[in-house]
């Protein structure tokens, strides 16, 4: 089954390609457990997906790094800037809300942009993930990353697959599943002739070609709702 195939994938570090669904976003993400991200799986990820490399996170861990979602940080100092109240994503067409949260660089890095310092930011990201679990580690977090940075995150929503099914919280979800650090660094395939999202099909044709595990969202939910019975 692909669940069990993707399962195995994240637990050795290998790259996978989710499809949310075709009522949401209709889109794939390349996604891999931040642990295992070294500079050629960021390299790949920028050349072969080409979409925004971003680390979602469990919702219990972005709660104990202290991270807030990014609307929530306009809505505070929308008082003072007034265009943060006037540009507010309340028009998103596939979703109430978005799982942004802040972006960041780990303190060891230079610029924040290159292969190497990407990866640098989201391995240790899932570094922190066994300290996160365990408690608050705002203090941690704040002494390892600054902030604005070029690693976006991700927050899942809480309640995981509930209110919300994306990407963030699919990707994280099945970390869970395969056991893995529930951090995990996704990025939009998309393709470059049609100015799109690559389709579905020419997703999968790719995985085939990279010899990389498919799985569509339902098959996380179902296994999910199974596990959790």
């Amino acid at each position: 089954m692909s669940i069990e195939r993707a399962i195995e994938a994240l637990k050795a570090g290998k790259f996978l390609l989710l499809h949310d669904s075709a009522s949401r976003e209709n889109e794939v993400d390349m996604l891999i457990a931040a642990e295992f991200v070294g500079p050629s799986q960021v390299a790949t990820m920028r050349r072969d997906a080409g979409g925004l490399i971003c680390v979602a996170l469990h919702p219990s861990i972005a709660e104990n790094f202290g991270l807030p979602y990014l609307t929530e940080v306009y809505d505070v100092a929308s008082s003072k800037f007034d265009v943060l109240a006037k540009t507010r994503p309340n028009d998103i067409p596939y979703d109430e809300r978005s799982a942004f949260s802040l972006a960041v660089n780990h303190r060891r890095t230079f610029t924040g942009i290159t292969d190497i310092d990407r990866a640098l930011t989201i391995r240790e990201l899932g570094k922190m993930e066994a300290q996160a679990l365990d408690g608050s580690v705002a203090e941690e977090f704040g002494r390892n990353f600054r902030s604005p940075g070029h690693v976006p995150l991700l927050r899942a929503a809480d309640g995981l697959l509930d209110e919300r099914k994306g990407h963030t919280e699919l990707s994280v979800v099945l970390a869970k599943l395969a056991g893995v650090t529930p951090v995990v660094a996704v990025c939009e395939m998309l393709d470059g002739r049609a100015g799109r999202a690559l389709s579905r099909e020419q997703a999968a044709d790719y995985g085939k070609k990279h010899g990389l595990v498919f799985l569509d969202g339902s098959d996380i939910v179902s296994e999910f709702r199974r596990a959790n019975k």
